[in-house]
This record gives structure tokens, sequence and C-alpha cells, in this order.
């Protein structure tokens, strides 16, 4: 599997998976920005907050971009999200990860609603 196809999936999961496994793929000191009231979080507040903390139901990833560097590499996309009970969420989104010791891990997050 190529790194671009290993980072989008690790990117989906992202998304999907329960908040242990997206900790297990973020660096400590990661940053995320989010649209307000979540705004910029850091380091333990990832976790704490509803908006990464609550995993969606299914996604959908569109428009993707994949750029990298020797060990950095940057995935930009559209996302359309589901969760129970709430509208659809879109989104313009980006990821920066790093190469670490052979392992992928997200630097950083950002999201900007789309809608």
């Amino acid at each position: 599997m190529s790194d671009e196809d290993t980072l989008w999936e690790m990117e989906e999961r992202f998304w999907t998976q329960g908040a242990d496994g997206a900790r297990q793929m973020t660096a400590k000191n990661a940053i995320f920005v989010f649209p307000y009231p979540a705004g910029i979080l850091q380091g333990d507040a990832l976790w704490r907050e509803g908006e990464v903390a609550q995993r969606w139901r299914s996604i959908e990833m569109s428009e993707r971009v994949f750029s990298s560097k020797d060990d950095i590499a940057v995935l930009a996309y559209r996302v359309s999200g589901e969760r129970r009970d709430e509208p659809i969420y879109e989104a313009l989104c980006s990821s920066t990860y790093l190469r670490d010791d052979g392992s992928w891990l997200r630097l950083s997050h950002q999201q900007t609603p789309a809608s």
C-alpha cells in the first residue's frame, strides 16, 4: 500500500473510529482547529472536546488532494459527515502528518464549514 493510500485510510478512521484509535494516530502535541465554539485545541484538550471525541456514523471524502515531501504529508479534502439525530456536516479539511520512526502521526487537523 502506498503512503498516500495509507494516509487516506488513516484519515477516514480518524472520523469513524473511537477516540482511542484517533489518539493513537495523533502526535502528542498535535494542534486541531475546529469551528466555533471548539476553536483551537492542543494536547489532552483534544480528547475532552465533544467535536473530537464523538465519532461520525458515516463520512464521505471528496475533492481529495495529496502532497508530500520526505517525511511530511498533507491531505486536503471536502467531507460530508453524518451523526445520529444531527444535520449532515459539510466541511473543507486538511491534515498534516509526520512519519516518525516509520509510523505516520497526525500533527495538525483543520476544519472549515462548507455550508
